[in-house]
């Protein structure tokens, strides 16, 4: 595992990139003033409300609220970790991330095993192309109502019949180990290599970057395994995969909720029916990691269950798994389909715009946890009433404290008649509307902080007064921290203080100051910077004062009587100018 990328670097890397090229490379911007406009990639709207400030570094919506720097909106809109945004903007930069600590052991270049995934699957989709080798998995895609088009949006392939196709194919350009590695091949008991994928429909399985990580096959006859996984591989975990995200998102910016059904067919047939919404697990139950992943997504994940016994069981094991993670804004439904019927066979009935709303009116997940213990314990009696207490208490305490949980214990009580026995749960704050522009600063040091984060060069310009430092208020220690930074690199942006202090409580307090705009005018600027020092000044003189003032004359020294009159001659020539 690599070590901490230094600070120093990352400062560098901010320096090195425009924003604005970050952002318009996904983004189409419109020149507006000395800043950009877009409508907002984060949410619906038809009037830009997207800013991205080239002077700041910074970008900022006021509809939704969104904000941040070039690394900030890789990880919004890429949903990448800090680490991958870094490095992708590094990769941007034509530079190479450096990792602190020596003795830190780096991992296994995994470069040449991506390279072999990709490049198989490049050769799957020649396969399918070939119109010899692959004119029984064209006829069985076509049998199932899928168009090259959408063949070609998942880079749906197909790997021909025989023991070493792929191997034959590739292992010139990549070692064996590479293709053990990529889950491309296994070893014969007298240790020969052959291809994994035989005569299957190959389906590429992507990570949220769009690289190729494994791949999931489909036999066309009748043989067994009906489907086939790349097993666990240095860069293929089932657990933290989701089929089809990848392409959901590129397709779908705008919009606010994804569906999870439980085959590779299902996504791809929906997408096909113009439903680009869709995402699947790799034949493994819902995981924790699986449902972070779509929050980071949206905020809104509809489950898409068969209605037979399997769709069920893995429903409530979904739901068990996501009580915890409900936090405020999030929303989970749950669909079972018509006995019989999958999400590939229903929208061939219904138009796409029916299942759409079939997903919209779904029960959401109280509706769903409440009957799944109605339909099991009988509410008319008495006893009834206590077992079913018994029996959902523990899954509602399963929900982190705020509304939700809130609601159902009152749905409880209105069922059975009997007082919440859950903790209790402080009601999570009424938060302000996204789209009120935050209040400008009302103290001398959060205005001096927001004037520096405006213009960091502004503090170059003069020294402040003696003193400032002193005055006992929050946040001084933290502005002397940024006056320090700021001089000890003299071209920084805003967004590289900012990011200095990116994933701690400071770094958020400072993204939010720098959001809106700062009505001072320019000429403005650096006067008001100064009188915010002169009143951090005046506070610890005063304080001064008042100290020395409360103790008898004589008891004074020679430095402290000293003192006592310079601050009494700064205060009677405060009064006099």
């Amino acid at each position: 595992m690599a070590g901490r990328i230094p600070n120093e670097f990352i400062d560098q890397l901010l320096a090195r990139v425009d924003i604005v090229d970050v952002v318009e490379h996904r983004v189409p911007l419109k020149k507006a003033g000395g800043e950009f406009q877009a409508c907002c990639p984060f949410h619906t709207e038809k009037t830009p409300s997207f800013t991205v400030s080239p002077q700041k570094q910074f970008y900022h919506c006021f509809g939704c609220g969104a904000h941040g720097t070039a690394i900030g909106f890789l990880m919004e809109y890429e949903h990448l970790s800090f680490v991958e945004a870094i490095e992708e903007l590094a990769k941007q930069a034509g530079v190479e991330v450096p990792h602190e600590g020596g003795s830190v052991q780096k991992g296994p270049d995994l470069q040449p095993v991506y390279a072999l995934l990709e490049a198989a699957s490049n050769f799957y989709q020649q396969q399918l192309k070939d119109k010899q080798q692959g004119k029984r998995a064209v006829d069985y895609l076509k049998e199932r109502g899928l168009s090259g088009e959408i063949a070609l949006t998942f880079g749906i392939g197909y790997a021909p019949p025989g023991w070493d196709n792929l191997l034959c194919a590739l292992s010139s350009q990549h070692t064996l180990r590479n293709f053990e590695n990529a889950g491309l091949s296994s070893q014969r008991d007298n240790g020969n290599p052959y291809d994994r994928f035989r005569d299957r429909i190959m389906f590429p399985i992507r990570d949220t970057r769009g690289r190729v990580v494994g791949f999931g096959g489909r036999i066309i006859g009748d043989d067994k395994p009906k489907y086939l996984n790349s097993p666990e591989t240095p860069v293929f975990h089932k657990g933290t995969i989701l089929y089809g995200l990848y392409e959901a998102r590129r397709a779908n910016h705008g919009e606010d909720y994804l569906v999870v059904v439980e085959g590779y067919m299902d996504v791809v047939a929906l997408a096909q029916h113009d439903i680009n919404n869709a995402v699947a697990t790799l034949g493994t139950a819902t995981t924790e990691k699986h449902l972070e992943l779509l929050f980071r997504t949206v905020d809104k994940v509809v489950f898409c269950f068969d209605g037979d016994r399997a769709g069920r069981d893995a429903a409530w094991k979904a739901l068990q798994t996501i009580l915890p993670l409900m936090k405020a804004g999030r929303e989970a439904r749950f669909l079972f389909l018509p006995d019989g019927e999958d999400p590939d066979s229903l929208v061939r009935k219904e138009d796409s715009d029916a299942l759409r709303q079939r997903f919209m009116d779904a029960p959401p997940l109280s509706g769903y946890l409440f009957d799944h213990f109605q339909q099991q314990i009988d509410t008319g009696t008495l006893d009834g009433r206590a077992r079913f207490s018994d029996a959902i208490t523990p899954f509602i305490e399963k929900i982190p404290p705020g509304t939700l949980r809130d609601l159902l214990n009152r749905k409880l009580e209105q069922i059975t008649g009997l007082e919440s026995r859950t903790p209790d749960s402080t009601p999570a704050p009424a938060q302000q509307p996204t789209t009120q522009t935050p209040a400008q600063p009302s103290t001398p040091v959060r205005l001096a902080l927001r004037i520096l984060l405006e213009r960091p060069q502004l503090i170059l310009d003069f020294e402040p007064r003696q003193g400032w430092q002193m005055a006992q208020v929050k946040g001084v220690d933290l502005l002397s921290e940024i006056i320090d930074l700021i001089r000890n690199n003299p071209e920084i942006s805003s967004a590289r203080v900012v990011t200095h202090w990116h994933g701690s409580a400071i770094g958020e307090h400072l993204q939010h100051l720098l959001q809106g705009p700062l009505d001072i005018p320019e000429e403005g600027l650096s006067e008001e910077l100064r009188g915010c020092f002169r009143q951090l000044a005046s506070q610890y003189q005063k304080r001064q004062l008042k100290q020395l003032l409360s103790r008898p004359l004589h008891q004074l020294g020679d430095e402290e009587k000293k003192q006592l009159r310079e601050l009494l001659d700064d205060g009677e020539n405060a009064v006099k100018g």
